[in-house]
């Protein structure tokens, strides 16, 4: 695969939308991203399976791509209790059949972050496959290097003997700066 950015990958990820009923009077439906099918075929909201008043759909297939500059993210993630894929959903146009588009497909929470300050996007969280987690942890393996701390050291140099800042140094001063000024003697 030919890339924009140098030692990117992708890798076509199905998402899968569940539809069930809403909870509350004014949503008809609750929409979830209930998991993610790594290396799925096309798909346009195909039924993947119904029961009772919930359904499952494939609701598109889109690229996950790693960037090598987005590895720390990655590798972060990976760190995770539950290492997760975020699914961004976008408002659909309201003639469609379907209230949301697919948008991303992302294992940065970084970038996920991002979609989560605007009110506009949904951002699902869904726990990483194993097939998934381990073709991620090979990318991050092959490009994250963490960087090592190093504690900075402290100069040498004394500079508890000069007072820096205080007054003027063009203007010669005999007696404390912090002196209160003197008042001028008014003749009477």
């Amino acid at each position: 695969m030919s890339h924009a950015y140098p030692n990117a990958q992708a890798l076509p990820v199905g998402v899968v939308v569940r539809r069930a009923p809403g909870v509350t009077r004014w949503a008809k439906f609750a929409w979830t991203v209930s998991s993610v099918l790594p290396g799925a075929g096309s798909a346009d909201w195909k039924v993947l399976r119904e029961e009772a008043d919930v359904t499952e759909f494939h609701a598109a297939t889109l690229p996950l791509t790693l960037y090598v500059s987005e590895a720390e993210a990655y590798a972060h993630e990976l760190q995770a209790r539950v290492p997760s894929v975020y699914v961004v959903l976008r408002p659909a146009d309201h003639s469609a059949d379907m209230p949301w588009s697919v948008a991303l497909v992302t294992a940065s929470p970084y970038e996920a972050q991002d979609y989560c300050d605007s009110a506009e996007e949904l951002v699902e969280k869904v726990a990483m496959p194993e097939g998934l987690h381990a073709w991620v942890a090979s990318f991050v393996d092959e490009h994250y290097e963490e960087e090592v701390f190093v504690k900075r050291r402290r100069d040498r140099a004394r500079v508890d003997r000069v007072e820096d800042g205080i007054g003027d140094a063009r203007i010669r001063q005999i007696s404390d700066v912090y002196r209160a000024p003197r008042r001028k003697e008014v003749a009477g």
